[in-house]
């Protein structure tokens, strides 16, 4: 089975969207972010690339071009999700939703949703709540 070594959302300005990734959620640059793009660690396994979409999506680069409009999501299991509303407010992000999960298709927890700087959705779930 494949292992997701990449997501990638778009942003109109990398360097200040990488910078609520570190400095927010809590994850690592791996590199100095620049106009055009930047890149988080997420896991051992996987990053989060975050790129300029009129750049990402010219051709003649050296990967095929591509892209979205409007707004991404993107979804981090976090172990302390009691922690994360006064985490939030501390950098003056403002919480959107709260839902908690119930049983059925997938397995019961709760989720935390707020927006990034580009108004990519984030959300912060307690629990792997899809089925194995």
């Amino acid at each position: 089975m494949p292992t997701l070594l990449e997501t990638i959302l778009y942003t109109p300005d990398p360097v200040a969207t990488a910078r609520f990734y570190a400095e927010v959620v809590g994850l690592r640059l791996l590199e100095e972010p620049s106009e055009r793009m930047a890149v988080l660690r997420v896991s051992e396994a996987s990053v989060l690339l975050l790129f300029e979409p009129t750049w990402s999506g010219r051709p003649g680069r050296d990967v095929p071009s591509h892209g979205a409009t409007g707004p991404g999501h993107v979804a981090f299991r976090v172990d302390d999700l009691d922690a994360w509303p006064a985490r939030l407010a501390e950098h003056g992000v403002e919480i959107e939703r709260e839902v908690a999960w119930p049983t059925g298709f997938f397995r019961a927890g709760r989720s935390i949703y707020f927006r990034d700087p580009a108004g990519n959705s984030v959300e912060v779930m307690d629990a792997d709540i899809w089925p194995a």
